[in-house]
């Protein structure tokens, strides 16, 4: 218990230390070219961001809920063979849910595209 705790002291002290070196011996002048954004290895381009349409977040929310849904026939094909014709009949029952929520998606023209 006693190591841990010298551990966590050497590194926050050396941590303090070295923002305080780095505060004495960093470079000091600035210019406005230091101060425009830059990211990603190219200067700034757009004065704001626009925002994303809704679709977007639509369609990966379909695609997060029926992704996460098929998961779960991975468990139930390694217990088929244990369980029998229950498996069988709860695994139908689970599809239909799933085809309806499918149907319905489609029906509200969730996975059509506009330009």
């Amino acid at each position: 218990m006693i190591e841990l705790f010298f551990v966590f002291l050497i590194t926050g002290v050396l941590g303090v230390i070295l923002v305080v070196v780095n505060k004495i011996t960093g470079p000091k002048r600035t210019n406005p070219t230091k101060e425009t954004p830059y990211e990603c290895g190219s200067p700034y381009l757009q004065d704001r961001i626009y925002p994303i349409p809704i679709k977007y977040y639509l369609v990966v929310f379909l695609f997060l809920v029926f992704d996460v849904e098929v998961v779960f026939f991975y468990p139930w094909a390694l217990i088929f063979k244990t369980v029998g014709s229950p498996a069988l009949i709860f695994m139908f029952a689970y599809m239909a849910i799933l085809g309806l929520g499918f149907v319905y998606a489609w029906k509200k023209g969730a996975f059509q595209w506009e330009k």
